[in-house]
């Protein structure tokens, strides 16, 4: 099997190409008002806590995530997208409309009604993927999926943040309901067949519980699924200690920026590779290789020296993404489609749930431990579980799936 970048057969692909625009579009607009919120808040209240619950007011919904997937297996994908962004479009245009009557709290509303569509989107668009571009071109999509949210968090921020200190916050909430209705142009031109879902034989509770009955049960999905957790576990304590990096360097606060932009063309760079690295290594070959990568570059944000700390930035972005993509791309393989959205947002719940509970971890211990002692601590986890993944039995392989070890 060839390990060469296909990831331009990906882009001359009608639907392929569409179904990209329309995840830049709306995590352009997503990107915007997850930063302009804080600071819309932090204005509203002069509080540091009630701007950080924007943070989690968004990601609250991800712990109902096996329950909301299951709409995504309920009917067709290609409606229910179009639905939600236009749901979510209303949702923004309530919000402009409100504007800062009420002070904070009917944006926390707002924030916390996004997050929940959020996951619903995110559920219908990874099974609607495997229908608009194959099985064969998965790990191309999703890389260059990768590499277009994290070119737009380096992008959509300051754009963001630039409107609102011109406009103020109404004017993001403007712009992210545009950019959801030009995302719902776009995925209503996809050209895809879908057909009807199964009328369901079990109720809501037991429908729910069958995607993560088959996430636990499958040989390759359950240690990949678990190491993602694991992972992101210890990056959102790492994600927690930034300023305290940038201390360490004698540098202002505004440097993380510098760091997060290192991080960010890492996450592009291998976003551009997925692709072929899947073909070649294998998913869970390629998530270990990015865990193992991930622990050493956290180690080494322990040195205080700015080029230590830019190219470990860089390298971060290039490990943690590589897990989540092989996470991802493995479920829509081996996932059956009438299941598949249940899966996906039970998957993605299991994983993205610990970075929240390590970003509240990290913000206690990086004021109470050394980073000398907790960033190398947090790298010796990380190659712990990447090390025990990469010995895990591959499993069987699902029908029609490539397997998962050894070169393509």
């Amino acid at each position: 099997m060839t390990t060469t970048w296909t990831g331009a057969r990906v882009l001359r692909d009608r639907n392929a190409g569409l179904y990209l625009a329309g995840v830049v579009v709306s995590g352009f607009g997503t990107s915007a008002l997850w930063l302009a919120s804080g600071v819309w808040v932090k204005d509203l209240t002069g509080s540091d806590g009630l701007a950080a619950l924007c943070t989690l007011a968004l990601w609250a919904p991800t712990l109902a995530g096996p329950a909301l997937g299951t709409l995504a297996d309920r009917t067709r994908r290609k409606p229910l997208l179009v639905t939600v962004n236009l749901a979510l479009a209303a949702l923004l245009l309530g919000l402009f409309a409100l504007g800062s009557a009420g002070g904070p709290w009917p944006l926390f509303a707002v924030l916390f009604l996004y997050g929940a569509a959020g996951v619903v989107h995110d559920a219908a668009e990874s099974a609607l993927v495997t229908a608009v571009v194959g099985t064969r071109l998965l790990g191309d999509f999703n890389g260059l999926r990768t590499t277009a949210d994290e070119g737009m968090k380096l992008l959509a921020p300051l754009a963001g943040a630039a409107l609102y200190a011109a406009y103020g916050g109404p004017s993001v909430a403007l712009l992210d309901a545009a950019t959801f209705v030009l995302a719902t142009g776009l995925y209503a031109a996809l050209r895809v067949r879908e057909a009807p879902p199964e009328r369901p034989a079990a109720n809501w509770r037991r429908r729910t519980a069958e995607g993560a009955r088959y996430l636990w049960a499958h040989p390759r999905l359950r240690p990949l699924v678990r190491a993602g957790g694991v992972t992101m576990l210890c990056a959102g304590v790492n994600g927690a200690t930034v300023y305290a990096v940038v201390d360490s360097l004698g540098r202002s606060p505004a440097y993380a920026g510098v760091l997060y932009a290192a991080q960010g063309a890492g996450s592009v760079a291998v976003g551009l590779l997925a692709g072929p690295a899947l073909r070649r290594l294998g998913g869970r070959r390629f998530a270990a290789a990015g865990t193992a990568l991930l622990a050493v570059a956290v180690a080494a944000r322990a040195v205080p020296h700015d080029h230590v700390a830019l190219v470990a930035g860089a390298a971060i972005g290039a490990g943690l993404p590589a897990v989540l993509i092989a996470v991802l791309t493995a479920v829509q393989r081996e996932t059956p489609d009438g299941l598949l959205g249940r899966v996906t947002a039970t998957a993605h719940s299991l994983v993205f749930t610990p970075n929240v509970i390590g970003l509240a971890v990290g913000a206690a211990l990086v004021e109470l431990a050394d980073l000398r002692l907790l960033l190398p601590a947090l790298g010796v986890v990380l190659l712990v579980t990447s090390v025990r993944l990469a010995r895990c039995p591959a499993g069987t392989a699902a029908p029609g799936s490539p397997p998962d070890a050894g070169p393509a």
